[in-house]
């Protein structure tokens, strides 16, 4: 065998090193791997992993050997936890720092009060958990004390395929906790909005005439003014105006929304109407509520948003990155919070590799011999994908130089979603460089390169 094809492991800790011209010495410092530089030997003596439950966590405690020192059930209270970390200590009596500790959640009790206390916390991807306990069982047998070795053993070995969890700044955490409350009330709008028009497309399909998705408030006074299609025919030309002048409608006069309600009725077996109309009746005061607590939150979105805007500069990264993010066009409120709080890991490092691919930017190259085939990327944060989406989406319309990279790849024969891809993949990269250098967006700069011949 060629000797620079030697390839030899050493020392239990899995640190690798080749001799030849690709020679490491238990670090990648001087090789990056996909761009990104992995520590293997951080001077961890001992192991800990954490298989995560709703109601306890199996605990399991390895050496730089592999050797277990101790296996041990900790309950999801306070005392449970400060009582496994009085453990690991008194158990080892090694300080906190000497720990690497192995767990699949990247946030919650137990991640943040292990850090808290000095512990080195890395996370890992539930499906690479998965591939790892296929070394130690390939049948597939799985139970807890099992997954708890496993983290411990797999992040003794392989430490760069886990991620070191950092705890957030508590801005972020208030950014991330308020933007998918929001998701989740839009969904939930959602929801109740369609089930509203299913029971007026039943009975009622004049008041669809006026507002086919069924969310607009006006029209909901409208039908809590008139519930029945026999009392609406009869409703004031006046009092519909009143309701319009509430709402500020001007698209749509009173006498228009009259005649539409007194047009004729859907002929129903006795109490289908009374029935449906009890029905949506009953779904208004929740879509009120619903509505109410959205524009909560977007004030409050806002408000964290300006704060970490206006803030003095000097006091946290993400201050200044909320700034950046915010001078992009296509960037509003909704896009940058979703953006600060998703990734924020990806963020604070500039990583724009990590940031694609948990994006769904980044595609999925699959080659064999001569057969080379790019797939988009679904393994990837839903939130993120639709956050970049709509921000790709709306740079055509107020960028000009992405309106024109939109066009040149739409010329080239990709999709809509493919081409939007793509140029969100091109404002990640933006991004990140006026992350780096802590510049504002300047279209003007733009404009220069794209003179000087550079396609935008």
């Amino acid at each position: 065998m060629h000797p620079d094809l030697v390839v030899r492991v050493e020392n239990p800790v899995g640190s690798l090193r080749l001799y030849g011209e690709r020679q490491y010495r238990g670090r990648y410092s001087a090789r990056r791997v996909g761009e990104r530089s992995f520590d293997l030997e951080p001077g961890f003596r001992f192991f800990v992993g954490i298989d995560w439950g709703a109601d306890q966590h199996r605990v399991c405690v390895m050496d730089r050997d592999g050797i277990v020192i101790g296996e041990r059930w900790t309950q999801h209270n306070a005392a449970s936890i400060a009582e496994l970390i009085t453990w690991l200590v008194e158990s080892t009596g090694s300080e906190p720092a000497a720990f690497a500790v192995a767990i699949e959640v990247p946030r919650g009790a137990v991640v943040e009060t292990l850090s808290e206390y000095g512990f080195a916390v890395f996370s890992i991807n539930p499906k690479q958990l998965d591939r790892f306990r296929d070394r130690y069982s390939p049948a597939g047998a799985k139970d807890d004390s099992r997954d708890a070795f496993v983290l411990a053993d797999s992040l003794r070995t392989d430490q760069h395929c886990f991620h070191a969890v950092r705890l957030d700044n508590p801005a972020v955490i208030r950014l991330r906790e308020l933007s998918r409350l929001d998701d989740d009330i839009r969904d939930e709008m959602r929801r109740l909005n369609n089930q509203l028009r299913e029971q007026w497309h039943r009975f009622f399909p004049q008041l669809l005439m006026l507002c086919s998705s069924a969310d607009e408030p006006w029209v909901w006074d409208i039908f809590e003014a008139a519930p029945l299609p026999a009392t609406a025919a009869r409703l004031s030309e006046k009092r519909i105006a009143k309701i319009l002048g509430q709402h500020r409608i001007r698209r749509i006069t009173a006498s228009e929304v009259r005649a539409i309600l007194a047009t004729q009725p859907l002929k129903l077996t006795p109490g289908a109407a009374e029935a449906a109309s009890e029905h949506a009746m009953l779904l208004l005061p929740r879509l009120r509520l619903l509505r109410a607590q959205r524009a909560q939150i977007g004030t409050r979105l806002r408000k964290l948003l300006d704060h970490l805007v206006c803030a003095d500069p000097g006091e946290v990264n993400e201050h200044r990155d909320a700034e950046v993010l915010l001078s992009l066009p296509g960037v509003g409120r909704t896009v940058a919070a979703t953006m600060l709080s998703e990734a924020a890991q990806a963020i604070a490092d500039r990583d724009y590799h990590a940031l694609r691919s948990y994006a769904g930017t980044a595609p999925i190259t699959r080659q064999s011999g001569k057969k080379t085939v790019v797939l988009m990327r679904y393994s990837c944060n839903e939130r993120l994908r639709n956050a970049l989406y709509h921000w790709a989406r709306v740079s055509t319309i107020r960028d000009p130089h992405s309106r024109t990279h939109y066009a040149h790849l739409r010329a080239k024969g990709h999709s809509h979603g493919r081409a939007l891809r793509g140029l969100a993949d091109r404002w990640l990269r933006v991004l990140v460089a006026m992350l780096k250098t802590g510049t504002l967006y300047n279209p003007n700069l733009q404009r220069a390169q794209h003179s000087g011949g550079q396609h935008p």
